[in-house]
């Protein structure tokens, strides 16, 4: 009888799915724009998670928790680069059960410690900032390894060995992740003549720059190129930069910098402090040093420069939903005649 139960359940949420879009269960058409079919061998789940874990654990498997939006370009591209590639198809099956999670889905959801909840409510407490946010639980429910937003094949599949081998028990994804991926780049860090000189002491801040911005680079990083060469050459990243007191700090440098408590430390000690797993990584905090957020994953112009609008206006403050924020924003250059191109 439960069997069946779960079957027609099964029935009831892919027939829901389809119609119902993320605007609190109304039916504008049969999906979304921008909707992206999830793999079918993802696991079609009642999103009672502490079952899906158990169920997990005893085929010796984890769960990866995967939250998407419609419309999201990072989304279809992890959904159509990264799981269209069979290396990653297979081992992602043979070591992990796939939850897709919608970050503004109504679906109920039962928490790890069996609480009742809705998909975007449970995005909403795990601070979902970005999609994909793709989150490995262990198996006792706790995170093993979280990407926050996008990361390309090479640098996926070396999160899936990380999580596969247990090293989240041992050692840092970004030292696993220097370890297992070598990479080709400039080989130096990149200079920009307005980013803070000089000994750095995280107390001081510009006056005309209250938010500050700590930059986490390193020098055999192409990423990094990357964002110097294209993003923070464009002229609207600049002057949203430019409004910012922003720290450069080499993740794996052992100079002596003064930290918020005014005690001495080390770039390299501080980015394991704050849990720095990607670079080009983007840190944000506020007059207070509170952090407000962070970018860790593979992002082009638009979305930078969107977080950076995001903090100087303030806007964080009245909307904690990033995403929220960016829709409105990309809303408001459409009406003033202008063009979002969310992948260049």
């Amino acid at each position: 009888m439960k069997i069946i139960i779960r079957f027609f359940l099964i029935l009831i949420s892919c027939y829901s799915s389809v119609l119902f879009s993320k605007t609190e269960g109304t039916l504008p058409a049969l999906q979304n724009p921008g909707f992206v079919e999830p793999p079918a061998w993802f696991k079609s789940s009642f999103l009672d998670l502490g079952e899906d874990i158990a169920e997990a654990a005893s085929g010796n498997k984890r769960v990866i928790l995967f939250f998407y939006q419609d419309g999201c370009p990072y989304c279809e591209k992890l959904v159509n680069v990264n799981f269209t590639q069979k290396a990653i198809v297979d081992k992602t099956r043979q070591n992990f059960d796939v939850i897709a999670i919608n970050m503004w889905g109504d679906r109920e959801v039962s928490d790890y410690e069996g609480n009742s909840t809705t998909e975007k409510k449970l995005a909403s407490n795990l601070r979902v900032m970005f999609t994909p946010t793709v989150i490995f639980l262990n198996e006792k429910g706790q995170v093993a390894l979280r990407l926050n937003g996008y990361f390309p094949p090479e640098k996926f599949d070396v999160a899936l060995n990380y999580v596969i081998e247990r090293q989240e028990e041992k050692l840092r994804f970004r030292d696993y992740l220097k370890s297992k991926l070598p990479v080709q780049s400039k080989g130096k860090i990149n200079k920009v003549k307005y980013f803070r000189k000089g000994v750095v002491d995280l107390r001081q801040r510009r006056v005309e720059a209250p938010n500050l911005l700590l930059l986490f680079e390193q020098k055999q990083c192409p990423a990094c190129d990357e964002f110097h060469r294209d993003a923070l050459k464009r002229p609207e990243t600049e002057i949203l930069a430019k409004q910012f007191d922003i720290v450069q700090l080499n993740l794996w440098s052992k100079e002596s910098v003064i930290g918020f408590d005014g005690k001495e430390t080390t770039p390299y000690a501080l980015a394991r402090q704050l849990d720095v797993k990607y670079t080009p990584g983007f840190v944000f905090f506020d007059k207070d040093n509170k952090e407000i957020i962070r970018m860790e994953a593979y992002l082009k112009s638009f979305h930078i420069q969107s977080v950076m609008d995001y903090v100087l206006s303030g806007a964080y403050v009245k909307e904690p939903s990033f995403q929220r924020f960016i829709d409105v924003r990309a809303e408001a250059i459409r009406e003033g005649g202008g063009e979002v191109e969310l992948m260049r």
